[in-house]
C-alpha cells in the first residue's frame, strides 16, 4: 500500500518533493498505489449497488444483481487504470513546449498520485445516496485540483502562473476523459439492468 496517501492529503508540497526524489517506476506506482487505491471506488460501488441499492432521496432503491455488479466492477476497475494512463499522456502532451520536459513515465506517475482524492471519494459509494455521492465527488475533484496546483510547478520546473494554467487545463480535460470512460460502464450497466437508472461513479 502507498505510503504517500496521508502526506498528499496533509502536506502535499512536502510530499511532492519526496515523490520527486524517489525516481519511482511505473510498476512501483501501480503495485504500491494505483492498483490499491483504484479498488476503493470499485469495491464500495459493488457493495453499495448490490447490497444497499441506489436512492435519489425517495423510498425506492435500485439494485443490480451480483453477477452484473461483478462484471461492471471489473470493467470499472480496468477503465480507472486506463484513465490514469490517459491523463498521464495528456500531461506529457501539454508539457511539450516546456524546457526540460518530463518523460511519459514521470507524467503518468504524477497523474497516478494526483488522482488520490478521487479514489478516496469512492468510499461514499458504499452508501449510494445520490446527493451524498455527488458531494463526495465534488470534494474529490476540488482536492485533486489543489494537488495539481501544488505539484505542477515543482514537477515540471515552471512558474506558479504557468503551473496554474497547465494544472487547470489538465483538470478540465482529465475530468472529461474520466467521465467519457465511465459513461461506457454506465451504458453497459443500464443495458443489463432491470431499471433504467444511471449508476453514478467516482
Amino acid at each position: 500500500m502507498s505510503n504517500h496517501v496521508w502526506g498528499l492529503l496533509h502536506h502535499p508540497e512536502r510530499e511532492w518533493r519526496e515523490i520527486n526524489a524517489e525516481h519511482t517506476t511505473l510498476s512501483h506506482l501501480y503495485l504500491h498505489h494505483v492498483l490499491w487505491m483504484a479498488a476503493i471506488p470499485v469495491i464500495c460501488s459493488f457493495i453499495g449497488t448490490t447490497q444497499v441499492g441506489w436512492t435519489f432521496g425517495g423510498e425506492e432503491t435500485y439494485k443490480v444483481s451480483l453477477m452484473n455488479g461483478l462484471a461492471l466492477g471489473v470493467a470499472f476497475y480496468a477503465l480507472i487504470l486506463l484513465a490514469v494512463g490517459l491523463v498521464g499522456s495528456l500531461i506529457y502532451w501539454l508539457a511539450r513546449k516546456i524546457p526540460n520536459r518530463p518523460t511519459q513515465r514521470e507524467c503518468t506517475i504524477f497523474a497516478g498520485y494526483t488522482a488520490t482524492p478521487m479514489f478516496l471519494s469512492g468510499i461514499f459509494a458504499i452508501y449510494p445516496v445520490f446527493w451524498l455521492c455527488l458531494l463526495a465527488m465534488i470534494g474529490g475533484v476540488i482536492y485533486t485540483a489543489y494537488l495539481l496546483y501544488k505539484g505542477t510547478p515543482s514537477f515540471l520546473g515552471i512558474s506558479n502562473k504557468q503551473g496554474f494554467i497547465l494544472s487547470g487545463t489538465t483538470l478540465g480535460v482529465g475530468v472529461l476523459i474520466l467521465e467519457a470512460l465511465l459513461a461506457v460502464v454506465v451504458l453497459l450497466w443500464s443495458m443489463g439492468s432491470e431499471h433504467s437508472v444511471v449508476w453514478q461513479f467516482f
